[in-house]
């Protein structure tokens, strides 16, 4: 089991940056592959990113490709996500999210059992 707790979130203009951050507990943390999701008021949960185990791999949401970088620190048990370029319908709860079933990069919030708590991202146009 592992604990989550996701901060960096905030208010930022259109075409700013923000760095998310999730801080996991428990030392299973290098043994989870690890994702990104988001929701929007009034929509589904949906896949922004993921990350193997090691951190070796990582696949992206279209809507996020090439504007968001998903890294992990496994000495820190920490997972970040970076994200550039931010636009208004990026506002959303972020929450970071530990896999315990189907194939690494599933993009389907189910296959994750461990929940962070969420972070809010606020995109000013």
């Amino acid at each position: 089991q592992v604990q989550l707790v996701e901060s960096g979130g905030g208010l930022v203009q259109s075409g700013g940056s923000l760095r998310l951050s999730c801080a996991a507990s428990g030392r299973t943390f290098s043994s989870y592959h690890m994702g990104w999701f988001r929701q929007a008021p009034g929509k589904e949960r949906e896949f922004v990113a993921t990350i193997t185990r090691d951190g070796g791999r990582t696949l992206y949401a279209d809507s996020v490709k090439g504007r968001s970088t998903i890294s992990r620190d496994n000495a820190k048990i920490t997972m970040y996500l970076q994200m550039n370029s931010l636009k208004p319908e990026d506002t959303a709860v972020y929450y970071c999210a530990a896999q315990v079933g189907g194939a690494w990069g599933s993009r389907t919030h189910a296959d994750y059992a461990y929940w962070g708590q969420g972070t809010q991202v606020t995109v000013s146009s």
